[in-house]
């Protein structure tokens, strides 16, 4: 593995953190929304990770001479939190039904929290993963010189 295939491997896990964050804002931003366009209330989103495998193919029956090794993340999908609505009692709202109970998003925003920290702290490792390749480059180029 080359010093730039550590680099780019951290360049997806960072592309993925990113639009993970921005799942987990979206989250957030809705956990009062009642009524979305489908007429029910939000359901909170999950990113879905998979890793990117070698792209290398080798022919039946043929063994590969090292082992194989992943290529970074990519987002494989991003699917809908399919746990119960919270009901609560508001029959004021006009969200409520007959029973005056109204369906709330099932986002929690501790959970969220917790994702947010997750997803920082990996996206902080990936940063710190290229910062360390690049110094390693430039250490090597430094003994070159003498």
């Amino acid at each position: 593995m080359g010093i730039f295939n550590s680099i780019n491997i951290s360049a997806t896990g960072l592309s993925a953190e990113r639009l993970r964050m921005d799942v987990i804002s979206n989250n957030i931003a809705n956990v009062n929304t009642t009524r979305t366009e489908d007429g029910g209330p939000f359901r909170r989103q999950m990113v879905i990770f998979q890793s990117i495998e070698d792209p290398k193919k080798l022919p039946m029956g043929k063994q590969p001479q090292e082992p194989a090794s992943g290529r970074g993340v990519r987002v494989k999908s991003i699917m809908e939190d399919m746990s119960p609505f919270k009901m609560e009692y508001d029959p004021e709202n006009p969200d409520a039904d007959a029973d005056g109970y109204v369906r709330k998003p099932n986002v929690t925003i501790v959970h969220e929290m917790v994702d947010m920290i997750t997803c920082t702290r990996a996206y902080e490792a990936n940063v710190t993963c290229i910062n360390s390749a690049k110094d390693i480059t430039s250490a090597a180029l430094s003994i070159s010189k003498n």
